[in-house]
């Protein structure tokens, strides 16, 4: 009969885990190449330490011993995996012959962490396909916790999953951090990745909920590894926009769930050390003079972040951070954007004009945020009949419900 585990050695293997599961795995996956090989070796070799260290006691360095001891379970699992597939016996011998690599080190596998992210990222894959493989290889979600996140099934996520990493075995898609040529463009997919997992969180696009906090935390988490291993201005950006955003959290929604316009937000609630911490990394971004849309926005962000009541808000400045993010990502939703400023700025009137002529040209007929902004400009301008219609057809478009209830609420009130 084995002895128990020890609670304290239980703990220490779960805090371990926690702390190292995936710089154990983004090592590995270096080793074999294989994402199934090493997750299941990397789970092994936590299986054994909760038996050898309540045995042995602790190892001084867990990290190093996991990995060593994950080294020797693939090659356990091929063992046993080529008595039925013979294409194996190479990958066992190679295995078998080779000598054990020295322990990694802390540099090293940080590196493996920005080698594993950016093989998750790369531009073969589909979008739905990098965010999902970054968020279960990357971050350690499960697959049920990331379909729970995107409202699909565990089994549709599960298949994006598989054809993810069956792309990258067919492609034979490097393990390795792009070269210096190569590296703008390849860190524009794992930036855009991020985001679009944080805009998920931050207003989840449908469902019964504003935002979903455990995917903008998660993008966080991805910005901050990120710039802690590659400090480039637009990583900085992306994550000072992203921690200015995530402060309103609080004040975003009412205790039942109900949306939160951001003039009417109690700001006492905004994440003071979120501000902060947002404010110096743009300062820092802007300050190397070779910055992108992403940090435009987080100023812009910053602008709102800073002022004390709403009718302090600097209007002028952010109509020139949209001017400058209209020259360096040209879409209509900035655009828009920029309308519902200049309308901030010089009245509702002016901004109006500019919204009907985005409308005019048919590029956001089927955005319900536009439909919205054309209807809160002619209710401040009293044309209730057009608000009206506005209003009732952003909300055929809408499919978040508490973004529903406010535009019933608002049609109640023109009613």
């Amino acid at each position: 009969m084995e002895p128990p585990v020890k609670e304290s050695i239980r703990e220490l293997v779960a805090e371990t885990y926690q702390h190292e599961s995936r710089r154990v795995f983004a090592t590995l996956i270096r080793f074999f190449g294989d994402f199934d090989l090493a997750e299941e070796a990397m789970h092994e070799a936590f299986a054994a330490a909760l038996e050898q260290w309540s045995r042995d006691g602790a190892p001084a360095k867990p990290r190093a011993w996991l990995v060593s001891t994950g080294r020797f379970k693939a090659i356990d699992i091929i063992r046993r995996r080529r008595r039925f597939d013979a294409s194996l016996e190479q990958l066992a011998l190679q295995l078998e012959t080779t000598t054990e690599p020295d322990e990694p080190s802390d540099h090293e596998v940080e590196d493996d962490r920005l080698r594993l992210i950016f093989t998750c990222c790369h531009p073969a894959l589909p979008p739905e396909g990098q965010i999902a493989l970054t968020l279960r290889e990357v971050c350690g979600l499960t697959t049920e916790e990331i379909a729970s996140a995107f409202l699909i099934s565990p089994a549709t996520l599960a298949q994006r999953i598989v054809r993810a990493k069956s792309k990258i075995r067919s492609a034979a898609i490097p393990y390795q951090v792009p070269s210096a040529a190569d590296l703008p463009d390849r860190i524009d997919a794992v930036l855009s990745v991020i985001y679009l997992v944080f805009n998920e969180g931050y207003s989840a696009s449908s469902g019964d909920a504003v935002t979903r906090g455990e995917l903008s935390e998660e993008a966080i988490r991805l910005g901050r590894l990120l710039v802690n291993l590659l400090p480039d201005p637009e990583a900085m950006g992306l994550l000072a926009l992203m921690l200015l955003q995530e402060s309103r959290r609080l004040a975003r929604s009412t205790p039942e769930g109900d949306l939160i316009l951001l003039e009417d937000q109690d700001r006492s609630l905004w994440n003071r050390e979120q501000i902060s911490a947002g404010v110096a990394l743009v300062e820092r971004a802007i300050a190397t003079e070779n910055f992108g849309a992403y940090t435009v926005q987080a100023a812009i962000a910053a602008v709102h972040a800073l002022a004390p009541r709403p009718e302090a808000t600097d209007w002028v400045q952010i109509v020139a951070w949209y001017e400058m993010l209209a020259q360096a990502e040209p879409t209509p939703v900035v655009e828009l954007n920029r309308a519902v400023a200049v309308a901030m700025r010089d009245g509702p009137a002016a901004g109006l004009a500019l919204v009907d002529g985005i409308l005019d040209r048919g590029d956001l007929a089927e955005y319900h945020l536009a439909h919205a902004a054309r209807g809160e400009l002619c209710r401040r301008l009293e044309k209730f009949d057009d608000a009206r219609t506005s209003y009732q057809r952003a909300l055929q478009l809408a499919r978040q419900e508490p973004e529903r209830r406010f535009l019933e609420k608002r049609l109640a009130e023109l009613a």
